[in-house]
């Protein structure tokens, strides 16, 4: 037996029953205040640079979390653009390319991505000066060109391929490889939802099908799956929720009640099985979604108005499809889907500017294909956005994965990729309104002033939400894992 004499004075305290109950006291305190500030993200990290984990309960996984500090932005619309917008013919104002239009490149290699390089061209549109700040902006896009004054545009961003699939990977995951979290996965990760009656975050897919590298663009990767984006658009809402008619309401609540109790009690022998967490959690959102889905998909009793704003009457049927998606976008956000990001392009045979940005040939032709479908409902769903006041509190990004080259394809009419420079525009809470940061070179070759990385535009963006980009990292394979890897600085001045 232990010689009280060699203990210290709390040790020989807790032979005594009371000094005993008076110590478990404290600490049964001290574990209750640890629980109480864990439910609202209020604990320290290890270290002062640490990670900082979410909270997140298995059985609530899109339960609303708070951001790792207040910023404006609670909501975010991405708008993606697959194949390659090119930057000079639309934001980019070089009138150096009119200078030395049909001449050889001074400067630039001989041969790109698809080949022999050809001559300098001009825009293929012309240029204006737009809005109160006088921004250049080409007649490819008039609609968006009148709104310009609320955009913040990043005209020196740079990315790590020339590939389409590595390229919005990279974009969209931060990584050129598949099988890593989507922007939207960390997100929601992070962050939770503040509806639970509809997914945290929502893909609307091109009315043309899945971009060039798929569901990798909204997949959650290694992140637990319940974070993956649930895909739909405006024609074809999600699958298998309608119940069958010779099944009542009745039935049909009893039977949820029941499988609730069932996964529940499943779950209690599996506590670490996220996968089968998620599914547990994904089965409950789609017995709610049952009721949501109808309502927010309700696009026809839309106002006349909205419809004509948004161009959903007239154009061609793709253009009427990308209208209906851009509706759906807004009710989506609406109702209090964190993260939604809709395409406006698709890669069902490779794309070559029919389906999507790619111009390798025809640029004039299969550009104003494109702009034609996504100007008006684009602009349209932004000011709409505006005027309901939800930009107080939604950022939008308009994104695609690289630009295109100031010169022509050898012997051709139109661009090859540009990993060197291309331009980015964001609009909404947290930036500055009527800004243009960074530039490109004369020639919109290669960036020149204020280098912009994928992973600084992808830092900047979970700022913007409210995220630490290097402490929202989740531990997989032995390494802390990040939407930007061990790079990404955050563009502090397009924050307003």
């Amino acid at each position: 037996m232990m010689n009280p004499e060699r203990l210290s004075t709390i040790g020989r305290s807790l032979l005594d029953r009371r000094g005993f109950l008076g110590q478990s006291g404290m600490a049964m305190g001290a574990i209750g205040l640890s629980q109480l500030l864990a439910q609202d993200n209020l604990l320290g990290s290890d270290s002062a640079g640490g990670p900082i984990r979410p909270n997140i309960d298995d059985k609530k996984p899109y339960a609303p979390r708070k951001p790792h500090f207040e910023m404006p932005a609670k909501q975010v619309l991405v708008i993606y653009c697959p194949g390659a917008v090119s930057h000079v013919d639309t934001f980019d104002y070089k009138p150096d390319l009119y200078k030395l239009d049909g001449q050889k490149p001074p400067g630039m290699p001989e041969v790109t991505f698809e080949g022999p390089t050809g001559n300098i061209a001009k825009p293929f549109w012309d240029f204006k000066p737009r809005g109160e700040t006088g921004k250049m902006v080409s007649d490819l896009l008039p609609h968006l060109a009148e709104i310009v004054d609320d955009f913040s545009f990043i005209h020196s961003l740079s990315t790590q391929t020339s590939a389409h699939p590595q390229g919005e990977n990279f974009m969209n995951t931060g990584f050129t490889m598949e099988g890593f979290p989507s922007f939207g996965a960390w997100v929601t990760y992070a962050l939770g939802c503040e509806t639970e009656e509809l997914p945290a975050f929502v893909a609307i897919n091109d009315p043309r099908g899945l971009a060039r590298s798929g569901k990798n663009n909204f997949g959650s990767g290694f992140l637990p799956a319940a974070f993956q984006g649930t895909d739909f658009t405006a024609a074809n809402p999600p699958a298998n929720l309608g119940r069958p008619d010779a099944y009542g309401p009745a039935a049909d609540r009893a039977s949820v009640s029941l499988l609730q109790r069932l996964n529940a009690k499943h779950l209690q022998h599996f506590p670490g099985d996220a996968d089968l967490a998620a599914r547990i959690a994904s089965y409950e959102l789609a017995g709610r979604m049952q009721v949501s889905v109808p309502d927010v998909m309700d696009i026809a009793n839309e106002p006349a108005h909205v419809h004509e704003a948004y161009g959903t009457g007239t154009g061609t049927e793709l253009k009427k499809a990308y209208a209906n998606n851009c509706i759906l976008a807004r009710r989506l956000l609406e109702k209090g889907v964190r993260v939604v990001q809709l395409f406006n392009g698709s890669d069902p045979a490779g794309g070559n500017g029919i389906t999507n940005w790619d111009s390798h040939s025809d640029i004039k032709k299969t550009h104003a294909m494109q702009a034609e479908i996504m100007d008006q409902p684009t602009a349209a769903l932004i000011a709409d956005l505006k005027q309901r006041g939800m930009l107080e509190h939604t950022l939008v990004v308009w994104c695609t994965e690289f630009g295109r080259m100031p010169f022509l394809q050898a012997n051709g009419t139109g661009r090859d990729h540009n990993p060197d420079a291309f331009t980015c525009f964001m609009t909404g809470a947290g930036v500055k309104k009527g800004f243009s940061y960074g530039e490109s070179d004369e020639f919109g070759f290669k960036a020149a002033v204020n280098e912009t990385s994928v992973y600084d535009f992808n830092a900047t963006l979970l700022h913007l939400m409210g995220l630490d980009h290097e402490r929202l990292t989740y531990y997989h394979n032995g390494l802390e894992r990040r939407l930007t890897n061990v790079h990404g600085h955050v563009v502090k001045d397009i924050l307003s």
